[in-house]
């Protein structure tokens, strides 16, 4: 019997198993894993918390106005903004909405054929290092600050648009809208490759295998299933140009007007914010009214900036 291998097999002592190991709690590696935690939690939180405190300190500052002094139709429907007119000062917006969505509009015209041809020819057309080097260099436009574009308008585009256009004035819709296009194409063009990326291969290699050729298969194929992609790309841009700041103030001439052609010069309501908050009276209406076009700005630009990621995470789960 004792020759029996599964006897044998049975009676041999098995080898003992591994104990679970037990964490202690005072184990610095243990103290070290929680602090991660709840550092990466606090970060991942602290986006929302500036959001909120933002909108919080806004409406604090503007509530005054808005629930007070605002006449809601003559902020919105009155071009004439004279805050700091002595026996009858107004409060109209509209020539800054005008300014604002003209500068942006043209901006958009300029960026959405430049960030979309560049991000078809990133993701469909370039290969190896002629890839690497064209995504270093949109990230790198991104990375220039909104007052060298704005010294660009004010010393180069200036006086080429004078030169050109015989125009009195170069400081107007035309100078801002290049220069903001300019400033939002690398965004676009970042968020525009991301979606052609995110396209399956299997649309690609379909097309291939019917003969059809390389920009056949990106129009026909790629784009469509992209477009919900391309759109969010396209809308925050628009977000990028409409809270863009000190280029606009630099660029448009600074002049309240509702725009006929592109060689108006222009007041953004984010330039207005920037040039009028430091000169006035804390508490003041003047004061309270550009926290209002504050509220106005958080309002839209949240808005669009949300429908904007709405549409890519949409993209990215399909």
């Amino acid at each position: 019997m004792a020759d029996n291998p599964v006897i044998a097999a049975v009676e041999r002592p098995q080898a003992a198993l591994p104990e679970e190991v037990d964490f202690d709690r005072r184990d610095p590696d243990w103290f070290i894993d929680k602090a991660v935690q709840i550092l990466v939690f606090i970060g991942g939180i602290s986006a929302i918390i500036f959001i909120i405190g933002i909108f919080v300190f806004i409406s604090k500052e503007g509530a005054g106005f808005l629930f007070g002094e605002l006449d809601i139709v003559e902020f919105f429907t009155s071009p004439r903004w004279r805050p700091t007119s002595e026996h009858n000062p107004t409060y109209g917006i509209l020539a800054l909405i005008a300014g604002t969505a003209s500068v942006t509009g043209l901006a958009m015209i300029v960026a959405i054929p430049f960030s979309l041809g560049a991000a078809i020819f990133i993701a469909e057309f370039a290969t190896g290092k002629t890839r690497e080097f064209l995504k270093v260099l949109v990230e790198l436009l991104a990375a220039i600050p909104s007052v060298v574009w704005g010294f660009i308008g004010l010393s180069i585009m200036n006086p080429l648009i004078i030169e050109i256009f015989d125009v009195p004035v170069g400081l107007n819709v035309l100078n801002a809208g290049v220069i903001l296009g300019l400033m939002a194409a690398p965004i676009m063009t970042s968020i525009a490759e991301d979606a052609l990326n995110a396209v399956p291969d299997r649309y690609r290699e379909a097309a291939e295998a019917m003969g059809a050729t390389r920009w056949q298969v990106t129009i026909r194929a790629v784009l469509p299933a992209a477009k919900n992609g391309l759109l969010g790309a396209v809308l925050l841009g628009v977000g990028r140009g409409f809270g863009e700041t000190m280029a606009v103030l630099m660029a448009t001439g600074h002049s309240i007007n509702l725009p006929s052609s592109v060689f108006d010069s222009v007041r953004a309501l984010t330039a207005t914010i920037a040039a009028e908050l430091g000169e006035t009276a804390v508490g003041s209406d003047h004061y309270m009214a550009l926290f209002t076009i504050g509220i106005f700005l958080f309002i839209i630009t949240f808005i669009i900036n949300l429908t904007a990621d709405l549409i890519v995470r949409g993209v990215r789960k399909g």
